[in-house]
């Protein structure tokens, strides 16, 4: 059984452009929790007093998982995590001679020194210490030993090496750890970093080398190139180590979603297990075998990881595939809106597009003669903005529920006109859709102030995506009218 340690609201939170609220904080911790992790590195209690609340947040909360804040060799981070009630510290010291001689400007002696000084603090305070090597994979290895020895003589629970710049090779990792836990009788962890795109890899290889427990990040976010990617890990663990861990597989998916959200960082589609291509498929040769069986095309079921399989419809796809998705959707065709659908999806792929399920449900109603008809209408939108006031957005929406008719009217606050009127939507739509705004831009389209503005939005519904834009003089207007099309197409 390997042991989970997730970094990301800490490590992960150091991402450029990425700042938590407390309540955000709290947020993925809950979620962390429930998805089986074992420690979560909560944050850095010396950071600030906004990190400190949000620590504390997580750990009232009483959650299955250990509760960690990293901190470096210095009594006032260990006080400060002590202030915010954490079950373990993550003290790290920085051991390659590049770190101690440039950034500590210490000895070995004097970095050996305050490190013990920190671990013998720590458990006199009744805290679980995992005692970590910054740079460890560019430092001197007896130093490292040495270190890890005495740290571990005097209380240490666990020790951590990081490749903290990421040049780890998988064949060093597993010599360089199993050294290690040659040498040391506690529990070893693995940290690293994806510079050189190795860092599931060397964390593989580290668990193969003696490591027991891996430092990891939903989506693999963190500085730079990244952290080690938690569900990479743990499914290439549980399916091709035959090594189990606590992770709730089938949450990885929302999992992944909910980070990707707070943090406003898109999940790529090609990411490996929860992209939204990881179990997409387009070529017809493709398509075919799986539909004859499943397992011809995917080394896993999608809905072990909380993900879906996707019939992508483009240029490559054949008959056979549009058929078979057809079948998922329950749409019947006659032979010739068959074989009209299938040219349009054809003519569409050359031009370089790809039919989504929403672009699939326009062609055929193009193809069956019906007229679109939204089911939400925009009726009145008011919006008060100013230098003394908060931007506050009021909405009337007429619904069409069925047969029925329904008026939705609420009101929101925002940062800005927009962000209200955006605000207000999705209040108004809460019972009705649960519809995310992935992505928001804009751009102006010619010069001066009364010029038009483009506004494109994706929106989410569950695991469909969709694109939409608008044109015109407001940016308030473009954006409503951008987003209602989105939301209209989803339902």
């Amino acid at each position: 059984m390997v042991k989970i340690f997730d970094t990301t609201l800490r490590d992960g939170e150091q991402t450029p452009g990425v700042s938590l609220t407390p309540n955000e904080k709290l947020e993925i911790g809950k979620k962390l929790d429930e998805l089986g992790v074992d420690i979560i590195e909560a944050g850095s209690a010396i950071t600030s007093q906004g990190e400190r609340e949000g620590i504390k947040l997580i750990t009232k909360e009483n959650l299955k998982a250990e509760i960690c804040s990293f901190v470096r060799a210095l009594k006032i981070d260990i006080d400060y995590a002590l202030e915010c009630d954490v079950d373990s510290i993550h003290l790290v010291v920085p051991t390659s001679d590049l770190h101690m001689k440039y950034k500590l400007r210490k000895s070995k002696e004097e970095t050996l020194n305050a490190a013990l000084s920190s671990v013998e603090y720590g458990k006199d305070h009744g805290l679980i210490v995992e005692l970590s090597a910054e740079d460890a994979t560019r430092s001197d290895i007896n130093f490292l030993i040495e270190l890890f020895k005495k740290g571990v003589e005097i209380g240490a629970d666990r020790i951590c090496v990081c490749d903290t710049v990421g040049v780890l090779t998988p064949e060093k990792s597993y010599d360089l750890f199993k050294k290690i836990s040659e040498n040391i009788n506690v529990p070893i962890s693995v940290h690293c970093h994806n510079d050189f795109g190795m860092a599931t890899a060397n964390t593989l290889s580290a668990i193969r080398g003696g490591a027991e427990t891996c430092h990891v990040t939903i989506n693999g976010i963190g500085e730079r190139a990244g952290n080690t990617s938690l569900e990479e890990v743990v499914m290439a663990l549980h399916q091709l180590y035959n090594i189990k861990t606590n992770i709730k597989t089938e949450k990885l998916y929302e999992t992944s979603r909910l980070v990707s959200k707070i943090m406003k960082i898109p999940v790529p589609p090609n990411k490996a297990i929860v992209g939204d291509n990881a179990f997409a498929h387009e070529a017809g040769i493709h398509v075919d075998g799986l539909i004859k069986n499943t397992q011809t095309y995917e080394p896993i079921s999608p809905e072990l990881v909380g993900n879906r399989r996707r019939i992508i419809l483009g240029k490559h796809s054949g008959k056979a595939a549009l058929k078979y998705k057809l079948e998922l959707m329950g749409i019947e065709l006659t032979k010739e809106e068959f074989e009209e659908t299938y040219n349009r999806i054809k003519n569409l792929g050359d031009l370089g597009k790809y039919i989504s399920d929403v672009d699939l449900k326009m062609i055929i109603r193009e193809v069956k003669g019906s007229e679109k008809e939204d089911k939400i209408k925009l009726n009145e939108l008011t919006v008060v903005s100013g230098n003394k006031i908060t931007p506050v957005a009021s909405i009337k929406l007429d619904f069409k529920n069925g047969s029925e008719n329904e008026q939705l009217i609420e009101t929101s606050f925002g940062v800005g006109p927009v962000d209200a009127a955006i605000n207000a939507i999705k209040k108004a739509l809460s019972g009705v859709a649960d519809i995310v705004l992935e992505e928001y831009s804009v751009k102006s389209i010619g010069g001066g102030t009364d010029a038009f503005v483009e506004v494109s939005v994706k929106l989410r519904r569950g695991h469909e995506v969709v694109e939409t834009r608008s044109f015109q003089e407001d940016i308030i207007r473009a954006s409503v009218e951008a987003v209602m099309e989105g939301i209209n197409l989803l339902l």
